[in-house]
C-alpha cells in the first residue's frame, strides 16, 4: 500500500514566523497575527485542503543573542512581538470540523497541576483535536523572564521534563474513571466521588497532592508531539512522543535522525513505526514553472538578512553579528538548540557553510528545504524526500500566509490526491484516530503513560 503524506500547517503566533522580512510582500497578512479574522480565515484554508492538522511553535523569551540585544529581533519582527498561542485554538475549533491544533508549550516554565488542566479544558472544546508539542526551551532571555539567571542545562532540562510528563500523566490518566462524571440528574449527583482519586507525587523537581481539576476528556492525554533531535532529545522522543517535529536542509540529514529515534522507541518496546516523522519543508507552487520560479525571485526580494541572523543567533547560541558575510560557520557545543547549528555544520561533510549560506537558507522557511516548481513538480520532489527519509509527514513552513497554503490546498493537494498519497477524505473521531485509526482515541498500552491509568474503584465494583 502506497505510503500517504500528512501535512501540518507550521506556523506561530507572530508575525512572518520562520521567513523574517516577508511581512513586508504585499500578499502576506502575518501582520494581522493579533487579530482572530486572520486564524480563522487561516483554519477554513486549511481543513478546505484536508491539513491533519496546524502545528503551532512557540518561543518564551526573545533573541538577544545577536548583538547582545534585542534590537534586531525587534526591527525585524523575528518572532517578537509573540502572543500565546493556545488562545487561538477555541476560535478555529469552533470554524472546523476535522483540523489537527499541534500546539507548543514550554513545561520549563509552567506548573504540571493548571498546565495538565489546560490541555484537558482545549481537547473538551475540540472534541479532542488537541496535540502539545513537548519543549524546554532554548533562549536565556525566557529563563531570565521566569526569575533565573540563565536556562537551566541541556540534558538537565530533559531530565526535569521526564518528571513533569509522569505528573501529567497521572493527572491525565489516574484521577478520574472514565465514568466518573456521570450526570445523574434524577439524584442531583454531577460526578461520583469514589471514582476520582487524588494523585500523588513527591520527586526531585515536583510535589503534588490534587485531584485532577478536569473529567476526562476525549483523548485524556494529548497527542505528543516532540521536537529535539539531539542525542538526549533522541531519547526523550523515543519515550514519549507520538509524532517527532524535524528539520534539516537534506535527506542526508533527516534519515538518520528518522532511523535514530525509531531504533531507540524499538528498544524500549515501543512499535517504531507507530512514531509519526514530520519533517519541515518550505513549498513555493504555481501553475507553471515559470510562474514559481517567479513567485520564489520575488519572496527573496523580501528576505531580512539582519532578521534571518538574529533568528540563527538565537537557535545555537552563536552572535553571528560579528562574522564577515563569507566567513565560515563552524559546529559550536552549547546549551542553546543544537539541532539548529548541526543542520548548517553537519548536513553536508562537503560542504563548506558561510554565514552568506546561512542567511540564504533561513531566509524563507528556516532551517528545511524550500521546493519551489508546478504542483506535479512538487509532488515529484515530495514523493522523493518521503522514500530518501522515511518521514510520515510534513510541518509545511511559508514564506507568506495564508497565500502559500491556499497555492497549496487549491494546486498541490489535488495533485497529491490524484497520485494517491493523499486523503480523499477526513477519518473520523480525535486527533489521535485521524492519526492512528479508529477506536483509538486514547494513548495505547505500550506508552508509558498507560502505568498510571485510573483502576476500577471498589466502591465501584
Amino acid at each position: 500500500m502506497t505510503k500517504q503524506i500528512r501535512l501540518n500547517a507550521f506556523a506561530m503566533n507572530c508575525v512572518a514566523h520562520q521567513s523574517p522580512g516577508l511581512w513586508t510582500h504585499p500578499r502576506d497578512r502575518t501582520a494581522d497575527y493579533n487579530r482572530l479574522p486572520y486564524w480563522i480565515d487561516l483554519a477554513r484554508t486549511l481543513e478546505r485542503g484536508r491539513f491533519d492538522g496546524l502545528f503551532l511553535a512557540d518561543v518564551l523569551g526573545v533573541y538577544d543573542v545577536y548583538a547582545g540585544n534585542p534590537d534586531a529581533a525587534l526591527r525585524n519582527a523575528a518572532q517578537t512581538p509573540a502572543n500565546e498561542p493556545l488562545m487561538l485554538l477555541s476560535a478555529m475549533a469552533a470554524v472546523t470540523q476535522n483540523l489537527g491544533f499541534g500546539v507548543t508549550s514550554n513545561l520549563s516554565f509552567e506548573p504540571p497541576y493548571p498546565f495538565a488542566r489546560r490541555m484537558s479544558t482545549l481537547d473538551h472544546l475540540t472534541e479532542g483535536r488537541i496535540g502539545w508539542n513537548v519543549v524546554t526551551g532554548y533562549l536565556d532571555s525566557a529563563a531570565r523572564g521566569a526569575g533565573k539567571d540563565k536556562q537551566t542545562g541541556h540534558d538537565d532540562r530533559y531530565d526535569i521534563a521526564d518528571e513533569y510528563m509522569e505528573v501529567v500523566y497521572k493527572l491525565w490518566e489516574g484521577s478520574w474513571e472514565d465514568d466518573a462524571a456521570i450526570r445523574d440528574v434524577a439524584r442531583g449527583i454531577f460526578s461520583d466521588p469514589s471514582k476520582v482519586h487524588a494523585v500523588h507525587h513527591d520527586g526531585s523537581n515536583y510535589r503534588l497532592n490534587a485531584i485532577h481539576l478536569s473529567e476526562p476528556s476525549p483523548q485524556r492525554t494529548p497527542v505528543l508531539y516532540q521536537a529535539g533531535t539531539s542525542p538526549r532529545g533522541r531519547q526523550f522522543a523515543a519515550k514519549h512522543a507520538e509524532c517527532v517535529f524535524m528539520s534539516g536542509p537534506s535527506a542526508k540529514v533527516i534519515a538518520p535522525r528518522v532511523s535514530g529515534i525509531r531504533r531507540e522507541a524499538a528498544a524500549l518496546g515501543r512499535n517504531p513505526a507507530e512514531i509519526l516523522m514530520f519533517s519541515m519543508m518550505c513549498v513555493v507552487v504555481a501553475p507553471t514553472e515559470a510562474e514559481a520560479k517567479a513567485k520564489y525571485a520575488e519572496y527573496r526580494r523580501h528576505i531580512s538578512p539582519e532578521g534571518a541572523l538574529a533568528l540563527m543567533s538565537g537557535w545555537t547560541g552563536v552572535d553571528f553579528s560579528g562574522y564577515d558575510l563569507d566567513q565560515q560557520v563552524r559546529h559550536v557545543q552549547n546549551d542553546a538548540g543544537r539541532s539548529a547549528m548541526d543542520n548548517v555544520t553537519r548536513a553536508d561533510p562537503d560542504r563548506v557553510w558561510t554565514v552568506r549560506d546561512v542567511i540564504e537558507h533561513v531566509g524563507i522557511g528556516g532551517a528545511g528545504p524550500v521546493v519551489v516548481g508546478t504542483p506535479e513538480m512538487v509532488a515529484d520532489k515530495i514523493e522523493q524526500w518521503f522514500e530518501a527519509t522515511d518521514v510520515d509527514g510534513l510541518n509545511v513552513a511559508f514564506a507568506i500566509s495564508p497565500g502559500d497554503f491556499e497555492d497549496i490546498a487549491d494546486m498541490l493537494v489535488p495533485e497529491l490526491t490524484r497520485r494517491g498519497r493523499y486523503k480523499p477524505e477526513y477519518a473520523k473521531g480525535t486527533l489521535r484516530e485521524k492519526l492512528f485509526g479508529q477506536g483509538r482515541a486514547r494513548l495505547d498500552a505500550k506508552h508509558p503513560a498507560s502505568r498510571y491509568r485510573v483502576k476500577r474503584s471498589a466502591a465501584a465494583e
